[in-house]
C-alpha cells in the first residue's frame, strides 16, 4: 500500500513518523482509486515509474485542463496550473532554462562555504539556549530560510513572511479558502514587484540572474514566470526544513548510535544524507500524477490514453528487485541505484544538489557540535506540521 493508504486520508489523522511509512508489494500496473472515487493507474516497480517520469507521453498540464477534475479541494501553489512542475514540452523546456547553470553541482559547490558559515551561525544561537531547546525553532527552519534568502536577495521583510506564505502556498485545507486565496495573491504580487525590481537594478543574486535569461529566452507568460520565483522562494526552505527535521527524529529517536559518526566524518553524513532523502518521504503523497495522453504498455500492461497514471516514488524506492529489504540497516552505505526522491526525467527537481549540501553540512555540523544531542519528548508526542506535499515536526525538544 502506498504512504496515503498508510496513514489515513484526513491530515489530522497522520501520526506515524515519516520513516515507518508501511510500503506495500510492488507489482505490475493496477488500477487503484483515487479519494474522489475516481480510477487511476498505481506504477510501482522501480524501473516502470523511471519510464512513466521520463516519458514524454505521460504529461502533466492536461490534469489542469479545463474539463479536468479538480486537483484539490482548495487554492494552493502547488496545483497552480502556471507551475513550472505542471507544464510540458515546449513551455516547461523553456522556463527551465531560465534556470540553466544555476543549480548545477559546480555551482552549488561554490556556495559551500558561505553555506556553512550559516550553518555555524545557526548552531551558534542553538547552543546558547538552555535546553531542551526546540530544534525546528532554532534550527531546521531558519537554516534553509537563510540559505534562500541570500540566493534570492531577499530582505528581512520577505524573510518574516516566508513562513507566513509557505503555510498557505502549501495549505493542508485547514486554511479557509478566501483566506489562502488573499495571501496567494499577496504572494504573486511580492514576486511580480521582486522580478521588476531586479529587472530595473539587477545584482547578483538568482533572481536577477533568472531576469536576465529570462529576458534572453523571450515568450515566458508573466504568470508562469512570477509563480516560477514564488516556487523557488517557498519550496527552496520547506523540502529542506521538511528533510533536517525528519531526519533527525528518525536518527535521534531510532539511530542514536550512527549520531557521533555523523558529526567524525563528513563522508559519512554525506552517504547518510544520500540514503536519508531516498528512504524518508516529504509528505504522504500517494504519487506524482501523470496523464496518459496516448496508449502506453508499462510494465506489460496497456494503459489507454486519457488515464491518471500515480508513480509512486516511495514504492519504488523500496523495490526488492532494486533494493536491499532491510534498506535502513547500513545508512552509511552507498544507494544501490540512483533515487527516486527527487523525481526523474523533465520534472527532475532542479534543486536536488543544494538540498543535498544543506542536508549533508546540517548535519555534519550539528553533531560536531554536539554529539550527545537526543530527544528531550518521546517520538509519539511530536505535532505534525503537515502541508500539501509535506510533513514534518512542528516541534522537536533536544537537549544535550
Amino acid at each position: 500500500m502506498s504512504a496515503a493508504e498508510n496513514t489515513g486520508t484526513d491530515p489530522r489523522q497522520r501520526r506515524l513518523p515519516l520513516h515507518r511509512t508501511v510500503v506495500g508489494e510492488v507489482g505490475p500496473p493496477r488500477l487503484v482509486t483515487l479519494p474522489d472515487g475516481s480510477p487511476a493507474w498505481l506504477v510501482s516497480r522501480y524501473p516502470e515509474v523511471r519510464q512513466v517520469l521520463s516519458d514524454a507521453r505521460f504529461r502533466r498540464s492536461r490534469l489542469y485542463a479545463a474539463d479536468a477534475p479538480a486537483r484539490a479541494a482548495a487554492p494552493d501553489l502547488v496545483n497552480n496550473p502556471d507551475l513550472m512542475f505542471n507544464q510540458d514540452g515546449p513551455d516547461h523546456l523553456r522556463l527551465r532554462r531560465t534556470l540553466r547553470g544555476a543549480f548545477t553541482p559546480r555551482a552549488v559547490a561554490r556556495w559551500q562555504p558561505w553555506i556553512a558559515a550559516i550553518v555555524d551561525q545557526c548552531l551558534d544561537a542553538l547552543v546558547q539556549r538552555e535546553p531542551p531547546v526546540d530544534v525546528v525553532a532554532t534550527y531546521t527552519l531558519p537554516l534553509p530560510v537563510m540559505v534562500i534568502s541570500r540566493l534570492m536577495g531577499l530582505d528581512g521583510s520577505a524573510r518574516s513572511r516566508l513562513r507566513h506564505w509557505s503555510e498557505h502556498a502549501f495549505s493542508d485545507g485547514s486554511h479557509d479558502g478566501r483566506e489562502v486565496e488573499s495571501v496567494l495573491r499577496e504572494f504573486a504580487a511580492f514576486g511580480s514587484e521582486l522580478l521588476e525590481r531586479r529587472r530595473r537594478t539587477p545584482g547578483e543574486d538568482l533572481i536577477s540572474s533568472l531576469v536576465r535569461a529570462a529576458d534572453e529566452e523571450g515568450g515566458i507568460p508573466g504568470p508562469q514566470l512570477v509563480h516560477l520565483v514564488c516556487g523557488l522562494v517557498v519550496g527552496g526552505h520547506d523540502s529542506t526544513m521538511t528533510m533536517l527535521g525528519n531526519s533527525l527524529l528518525y536518527l535521534l529517536g531510532e539511530r542514536p548510535e550512527c549520531w557521533p559518526r555523523l558529526g567524525a566524518d563528513e563522508q559519512a553524513a554525506e552517504a547518510a544524507a544520500e540514503r536519508l532523502m531516498h528512504l524518508i518521504p516529504l509528505g504522504d503523497d500517494q504519487g506524482s500524477a501523470r496523464h496518459a495522453a496516448e496508449d502506453v504498455e508499462v510494465g506489460g500492461v496497456l494503459i489507454p490514453a486519457g488515464s491518471v497514471v500515480l508513480a509512486d516514488c516511495l514504492m519504488a524506492d523500496r523495490d526488492p528487485g532494486v533494493f536491499p529489504a532491510r534498506p535502513f540497516d547500513d545508512l552509511f552505505a552507498p544507494l544501490e541505484a540512483p533515487s527516486l526522491a527527487f523525481g526523474a526525467g523533465p520534472h527532475y527537481c532542479l534543486g536536488v544538489w543544494l538540498a543535498k549540501l544543506e542536508l549533508r553540512l546540517g548535519l555534519h555540523r550539528l553533531a560536531a557540535r554536539l554529539p550527545g544531542l537526543r530527544l528531550a519528548e518521546p517520538m509519539e508526542s511530536v505535532d505534525w506540521r503537515i502541508g500539501t506535499t509535506s510533513r514534518s515536526p512542528r516541534r522537536l525538544l533536544v537537549t544535550w
